[in-house]
């Protein structure tokens, strides 16, 4: 008798979010009442226009931003009740971010970048290893002017897995790039869910991308229109720009 099969753990849970901005007398809602599970290994990808709130909710799952209303755990711990201090802990020790700008120090080598890291995380492999693991290894000494746009991205997405993160979340990582140079980039970001089982969730304007993921959630008007899970999922090779 086949034994059931354990469902994957939980590493977030967002419950009810709403996230409303004010300025003045102005409100804006960007989150109208998210309820959201992503899951231990998983790659997920969000899908939606610009202004529909993906930013937002994933600025909050990384504790860069608090909710207005509602929860969101990670793991067993409410971030909706943590401290500054806490919620500083929290994104150095489980979370890698990964930006549409690489943000790289440019007096730095590619190796000095991915060590600003790994000099504060408390397990972390080696700057060298993770270059390696996105295909940098022979570009360690390198300074940003000296590398490619995909490169940089690369050496942006080795900075946030050297701390071995729980969780990677990207917001457009192949917003500025071209076709050629994002599929590379998307390569790394699945080789990294597939090898470190990071969970992982792609925020994305361009559909193509979401054949790549194991499930995909469509963001609009700051609430999840729907959600599909993909049976075949393609390798980035063949995503159509």
């Amino acid at each position: 008798m086949t034994e059931p099969i354990a469902p994957p753990d939980v590493v977030f849970r967002a419950e009810a979010v709403t996230k409303i901005y004010r300025t003045g007398a102005v409100e804006v809602q960007a989150l109208r009442g998210i309820d959201l599970e992503l899951y231990e290994g998983e790659l997920v990808v969000l899908l939606g226009a610009s202004g529909s709130g993906k930013s937002t909710l994933l600025n909050i799952l990384g504790g860069l931003d608090t909710a207005s209303a509602g929860r969101v755990v990670f793991r067993d711990h409410d971030l909706s009740r943590a401290s500054d201090k806490a919620l500083t802990a929290f994104r150095r020790d489980h979370v890698g971010f990964v930006f549409q700008f690489y943000n790289l120090v440019p007096s730095l080598t590619a190796r000095e970048n991915v060590a600003l890291v790994t000099e504060i995380a408390r397990r972390p492999m080696r700057p060298e290893e993770a270059l390696e693991r996105v295909g940098l290894g022979h570009r360690l000494d390198h300074f940003p002017a000296e590398l490619s746009g995909g490169e940089q991205q690369r050496v942006a997405i080795a900075r946030a897995i050297a701390k071995r993160p729980d969780v990677l979340l990207c917001d457009e990582p192949t917003g500025a790039l071209d076709s050629a140079t994002g599929i590379t980039v998307l390569e790394a970001l699945v080789e990294v869910n597939r090898e470190l089982g990071t969970a992982t969730a792609l925020i994305t304007h361009n559909a193509g991308i979401r054949r790549i993921a194991h499930r995909v959630i469509y963001v609009a008007d700051g609430l999840i229109a729907r959600q599909e899970v993909n049976e075949v999922r393609v390798p980035p090779s063949e995503v159509v720009w």
